[in-house]
């Protein structure tokens, strides 16, 4: 769908009020209960509009291991109630309703209130259930921030800690057939020791409202006793084989055996039921040119071949690498050929979902455009996506640098000089064995959700040096984790010999210390350049606050495209002395921010993918 470039320059604050009240049932701006403000201005998104209890995220969540005819989803309107630390159970009298999975802070989530860090944040819901013999039930939550702990017909069943992660209980023990009920407590004191992200108490700058509580999927679904629990694809190019590497859980059955097909646009192509390695003589590279995806269905039977369970997933034949081209630097490669990474800082938030998009059509429309506009690369900033997203990004041929969301504390900011002070910590912080130890944890449960995706291209774990710490520590760990992807241990922070990448951010023109021979042996990126601003009058999340781009505003759109064209120019300069990719800042503007190729709400592109694409064809990429 074309975008226009202008709608609704001036909204009417009290039609939108109407609007979602009436979609959402309480307020879309409700009190904080200490400040007395809204926590977000009401900007809704044309997705946004449409959001109905009915239709929120009713998507399957996990479309890269699918069960799609034993789930049931539970997004919609819950109770909640915001109570002291004191309470221990969801009070007598709620609050109201939220819309789940938009957080409370959010106008979507119809409350639109801030969670103070003394508070507990309660959901309730019933839902009607009927038990399958032979079969557990599995509870999911696809992120919930920060501290969760839930309860099934009054009984605990399980905690949980992180912020993007997903997670599940087994209720089977806990749940009956009719209905039952699920209270979920959550605490966020949006603390430094927490995987903020880009979540602040006071937004500002390049900081943005706090996102508490549920903000992703909540599901549940049947599986087998003895189920298929996860796999692991890694495609071997110089064999053509697809290595498909199955868990199981729950009780072994005798004669138990695993039959991976291989389909291409519906037909099969191979089979394996003896071996876990499948073979495809010349198969088809997947590239951002020729995204080309293989279904792949994996059966568990018995040894009369009796299906046990059946899950279904895709994988690609792709390989990442790093070579030397013919003047010694290094490139990023993928499927053995050199290739140019070149795309936009995406931030991910949205004005009336904030960490969540109003929709999956929504999310999806952001990739389209930067596809259309002729990048092949987007950064994903300090944000986890629903799952969806990636398989966007496979499906279209979009490859992501997938950056950690960082936690509180900033060391000492000596980017790229040598001699970084690696215990130099901020004297009003302190760091811990258990901090680092549940970073450490979350960003493996980050690698493990998305090593499938063949459109994940990058690890980032640090941004600048946002809660930086023992880096050769988590080099290493992150090097044992995933060795088939390049890891960039710090785009922007302080340098340490680990890894593959050295990362400079330098605004607004791009840069590189190209001369330092430290980094040699490093693929040299700009991880962050740009960030030019263009304020667009009816179109601002809070016209009283700080509107700003880097370098100060153009006075008109032609110098903001003016703008651009130099500092693309400047990349294409940069890359024939040796950088490898690009990163330019940002996709959209972000509350304060100014500085994105379309504005919060998506509805003026301030450069068409018409224009971009033709810049970047003009500037060789």
């Amino acid at each position: 769908m074309k975008h226009p470039t202008t709608k609704n320059h001036a909204i009417v604050a009290s039609a939108i009020l109407c609007l979602v009240t009436s979609v959402l049932g309480p307020p879309a701006v409700a009190q904080d209960s200490k400040s007395g403000q809204p926590a977000t201005p009401t900007m809704l998104t044309r997705w946004g509009k449409n959001v109905s209890a009915e239709n929120a995220w009713t998507e399957y969540p996990r479309p890269q291991f699918r069960r799609e005819d034993s789930w049931q989803c539970l997004n919609g309107h819950w109770d909640y109630a915001v109570t002291g630390r004191e309470g221990e159970s969801f009070p007598d009298q709620a609050d109201g309703k939220i819309l789940v999975p938009f957080c409370i802070e959010s106008t979507l989530s119809g409350v639109g209130r801030l969670l103070q860090p003394n508070e507990t944040l309660w959901y309730k819901r019933t839902f009607t259930h009927q038990p399958i013999e032979g079969k557990r039930t599995h509870l999911h939550f696809e992120a919930v921030d920060y501290q969760t702990t839930v309860f099934v017909n009054g009984q605990e069943v399980g905690q949980h800690i992180g912020s993007s992660d997903p997670f599940r209980f087994d209720v089977t023990d806990a749940v009956h057939e009719g209905d039952n009920e699920i209270v979920v407590q959550v605490i966020d004191e949006t603390a430094p020791h927490q995987t903020l992200g880009k979540q602040t108490k006071n937004p500002k700058g390049i900081y943005y409202t706090r996102v508490s509580g549920i903000w992703q999927t909540v599901w549940l679904e049947q599986v087998p006793e003895r189920h298929i629990a996860g796999v692991k694809m890694k495609p071997r190019l110089h064999e053509d084989t697809l290595r498909v590497l199955p868990t199981l859980a729950g009780p072994k059955i005798d004669g138990e055996r695993m039959v991976i097909r291989v389909h291409d646009n519906g037909r099969t192509i191979a089979t394996a039921d003896s071996s876990l390695s499948v073979s495809l003589p010349g198969a088809k590279r997947w590239s951002p040119d020729s995204p080309h995806l293989y279904d792949i269905t994996l059966q568990l039977t018995d040894a009369s071949g009796n299906v046990i369970d059946q899950v279904e997933s895709y994988a690609a034949m792709r390989e990442f690498g790093i070579q030397r081209d013919e003047d010694g630097h290094l490139r990023l490669t993928l499927n053995g050929e050199p290739i140019f990474h070149y795309g936009p800082l995406d931030q991910g938030w949205w004005p009336d979902g904030l960490l969540t998009p109003p929709s999956d059509e929504a999310m999806r429309f952001d990739v389209d455009y930067l596809k259309q506009a002729g990048f092949n690369m987007i950064r994903k900033h300090i944000k986890v996506e629903p799952r969806r997203f990636y398989s966007h990004c496979d499906k279209v041929g979009m490859l992501v640098w997938q950056d950690m969301p960082s936690t509180g504390g900033r060391p000492e900011w000596t980017r790229m000089k040598p001699g970084p002070d690696a215990t130099r910590w901020p004297p009003e912080e302190t760091w811990d064995e258990a901090r680092g130890n549940q970073f450490r944890s979350e960003l493996k449960s980050m690698v493990e959700k998305l090593r499938n995706s063949p459109s994940v291209a990058m690890w980032v774990p640090f941004n600048e040096r946002w809660g930086q710490h023992d880096t050769i520590g988590v080099g290493r760990f992150m090097e044992n984790l995933d060795v088939r992807r390049p890891i960039n241990i710090a785009s922007g922070g302080n340098f340490f010999p680990v890894g593959d990448v050295a990362d400079h951010h330098s605004y607004p023109h791009p840069d590189f210390p190209l001369d330092d021979a430290r980094f040699a042996d490093y693929v040299k990126v700009v991880g962050e350049f740009g960030g030019h601003g263009l304020v667009i009058q009816g179109h601002q999340w809070n016209p009283k606050m700080r509107n700003w781009g880097y370098g100060g505003l153009p006075k008109t759109p032609q110098e903001y495209k003016e703008r651009y064209q130099t500092t693309l120019e400047q990349l294409a300069e940069l890359r024939t002395q040796g950088i490898a990719a690009g990163v330019y800042t940002q996709t959209t503007d972000v509350e304060g921010e100014v500085n994105g190729l379309m504005t919060y709400d998506r509805e003026v592109q301030k450069l068409s993918a018409d224009e971009l694409a033709q810049m970047h064809r003009d500037a060789g990429f």
